[in-house]
This record gives C-alpha cells, sequence and structure tokens, in this order.
C-alpha cells in the first residue's frame, strides 16, 4: 500500500498541484537562442527543481530530457512525479549508483538527448558542485545550460537544500544561460565556474 502512495498517488497529485502553479502563475522568460540539434548538459540546483521541466519545455517543446535522479527511495516520488511532466530519468548520483548513472548520461548526450543534473544533489551542501558534471561534460564535449527560476511567492522548506515551492497566483522568471564550454578548464576551474554562473540568478 506504501508502495502504490509513493509511486503513483503521491506523484500524480504532486503534478497536478505543479501544473496549477504554472498555469496560475505570470511567467518571464529570459532565454538565449540555441541551436535544436545540439544536446545539452541542463544543470540547475536541488532546490530550484520543481518548475525546472516547465523551463526546459519552453525552449525545447520536443525535446528530450533524462534527469539524474537519486536511487534513494526518496527520489522515487520525484522520478514518477517528473515522468508525468514529460521528462525521463536516470537512477543514480554522486553518492549511490554514480557510476552506472555516468554511464547512461554519457550514453544519452551521445545519442543527441539532452540529460539533466543537480550538481549539489542529492545531498548537499547546498550550491555546491560535485565532480560529476565536469566528467560528463568533458567525456562528451556537450556544453551545459544553466537553469534558475525565481518566484516573487513562495514556501520554503527547512531542507538542507531549501526547497522552493511556488505560490500560485505570483510571478515566475525564468532563466536560461548562455551555453557554457568547460572543456578546455582543469576540474578545480570548472567547478567554480559552473557554481559562480549558477549563483548569478540563484535563490538564496
Amino acid at each position: 500500500m506504501k508502495l502504490f502512495l509513493v509511486t503513483k498517488v503521491v506523484p500524480f497529485i504532486m503534478q497536478l498541484f505543479v501544473r496549477f502553479i504554472y498555469i496560475s502563475s505570470k511567467k518571464v522568460f529570459h532565454h538565449p537562442k540555441i541551436d535544436s540539434k545540439e544536446p545539452f548538459i541542463v544543470a540547475f540546483w536541488h532546490g530550484e527543481l520543481l518548475m525546472q521541466p516547465f523551463n526546459y519545455k519552453r525552449i525545447r517543446p520536443k525535446g528530450k530530457v533524462s534527469a539524474m535522479i537519486s536511487e534513494h527511495k526518496d527520489g522515487e516520488a520525484i522520478t514518477r512525479t517528473v515522468e508525468y511532466l514529460g521528462i525521463d530519468s536516470i537512477r543514480g548520483s554522486s553518492t549511490r549508483g554514480g557510476a552506472k548513472a555516468l554511464i547512461g548520461a554519457i550514453k544519452e548526450l551521445k545519442a543527441g538527448y539532452d540529460i539533466a543534473i543537480t550538481p549539489d544533489g542529492p545531498k548537499g551542501p547546498r550550491h555546491s558542485v560535485a565532480d560529476g558534471i565536469v566528467a560528463i561534460s568533458q567525456k562528451t564535449n556537450a556544453r551545459i545550460l544553466i537553469f534558475n527560476c525565481r518566484p516573487t511567492k513562495y514556501w520554503q522548506f527547512n531542507s538542507w537544500d531549501k526547497f522552493i515551492v511556488p505560490k500560485p497566483f505570483g510571478k515566475l522568471e525564468f532563466f536560461i544561460q548562455e551555453p557554457l564550454d568547460i572543456s578546455s578548464l582543469e576540474q578545480k576551474e570548472a567547478k567554480e565556474l559552473i557554481q559562480d554562473k549558477m549563483l548569478l540568478n540563484a535563490m538564496k
């Protein structure tokens, strides 16, 4: 019964609520022009992930993206929820199933599809950048698209990631930066650059 609630009922209700937030809000998009055929690594902070499927679908209405989601049990509800919103998943993270997720992400990019990653997930520290995003980018020569979402009205959880849930009937500002190329950088330099860029429009 619990498994049914986690995998079916809760995700269905969650995606309905997320759609209602989006539909009821005023939207402002700050998006660059991108190559429609170039596969990208989409990066956003764990605490801002809730509305990012809409950010992605706005810039790539027919695009295919797979999100790297933790194999921990708490990742199951998120996986099912984002599937309702048109996002596939690659299970695994920096703390569990990492090698499998890395291989899966590289395969997706080489097949011409996008992947999405939260560099500070699944357990933080908040607004940190783990090694995975650099490894994937440099092994595939895929550039990085940095996503942010800033709501004017929101609830903020007292969790490690300060998870943001926008309130209905507010304004959502969606940001996507120009594609970031880290192919020529050392790992430490690349991680610092990604972090700096991701913090430009981040929620505090």
